[in-house]
């Protein structure tokens, strides 16, 4: 039976993306029957190119996905749903029926300063994305 994992953030601009270029990664890499979903309550309507770029430096390309609403993937089909929005004022949704996590982590979309320091910000992120979902993904 197909897994359905869903990676749901405010934007699907930075955090839901990084996940789910790491969810599909290690379900592939580790031979899982897995389906990986990312989207946005508010969908933001681009991937951040600092994501992309992140995401690259890990052998993972994230260039052609899009933001998505959740109207766009499977939701109630949802077996497990992470949420990755960080700050309380940002809006998560909750799906009924499903193991549901939340991981508050930070919007690196939001990250001020030059171009390296937002860069170290969305590295940062991402590394703690990729702990946490290979880890879930060795789990299933």
């Amino acid at each position: 039976m197909t897994i359905k994992i869903g990676f749901i953030c405010t934007g699907n601009s930075a955090r839901s993306q990084m996940a789910e270029g790491f969810g599909k990664y290690y379900a592939e890499k580790l031979g899982k029957d897995i389906e990986i979903y990312s989207a946005g309550s508010n969908p933001s309507g681009y991937v951040h190119p600092l994501a992309i770029r992140v995401m690259e430096e890990k052998g993972i390309d994230i260039s052609k996905n899009r933001s998505k609403s959740l109207e766009e993937i499977p939701l109630k089909e949802l077996d497990y749903v992470i949420t990755l929005c960080g700050d309380a004022a940002e809006n998560c949704p909750v799906v009924p029926n499903a193991n549901t996590y939340h991981w508050g982590l930070p919007d690196p979309a939001k990250a001020e300063g030059t171009e390296e320091e937002k860069l170290q910000t969305f590295r940062k992120i991402r590394d703690t994305i990729q702990e946490k979902v290979e880890n879930l993904i060795k789990n299933i």
